[in-house]
């Protein structure tokens, strides 16, 4: 069974990774080899797949696959040119607020706002759905669905 816990530390993980691949980039380091771990850990592309829709993702709306999750993390891949790296903009925080969490039996289901923040900016609020499973003891994502909020 899935505890809360579990969940909060999941998320937490995954914020402090962005984190962490924002200051390695600032910094000069291997942002790359550190989003492939974080991917690696994080979501379950090894097991099953994995339905990824990032935020700031328009032409190649959804990343099946890890080499397509990169991209948008860190840009640079030439197949989805939109990419500019989301993982390595100069974010500080990562903030979760969930409106919800249900949990089955090997699935948890959270939904809600995070928000990134950056130094001297607003934070930027973005809506996500994720599902957790777990795999071999160890929490990673089968599904990511973040999106800005509807504008009037």
């Amino acid at each position: 069974m899935i505890t809360k816990e579990e969940i909060l530390a999941f998320q937490k993980e995954w914020g402090n990774g962005i984190i962490s691949m924002s200051n390695t980039f600032k910094n000069g380091g291997d942002y790359t080899s550190e989003a492939k771990e974080f991917i690696s850990k994080l979501y379950a592309y090894e097991s099953e797949g994995v339905l990824f829709k990032p935020t700031l993702a328009v032409d190649a709306q959804f990343r099946l696959d890890k080499v397509a999750a990169l991209s948008y993390f860190v840009g640079g891949n030439s197949d989805f040119a939109e990419d500019g790296g989301f993982a390595i903009k100069g974010w500080n925080s990562v903030r979760w607020e969930n409106a919800g969490i249900k949990i089955t039996t090997d699935c948890a289901i959270c939904m809600g706002n995070y928000y990134f923040g950056m130094e001297n900016e607003e934070d930027l609020k973005v809506e996500y759905s994720i599902v957790l499973k777990k795999i071999d003891g160890t929490l990673k994502m089968i599904l990511h669905d973040s999106h800005l909020p509807y504008q009037k």
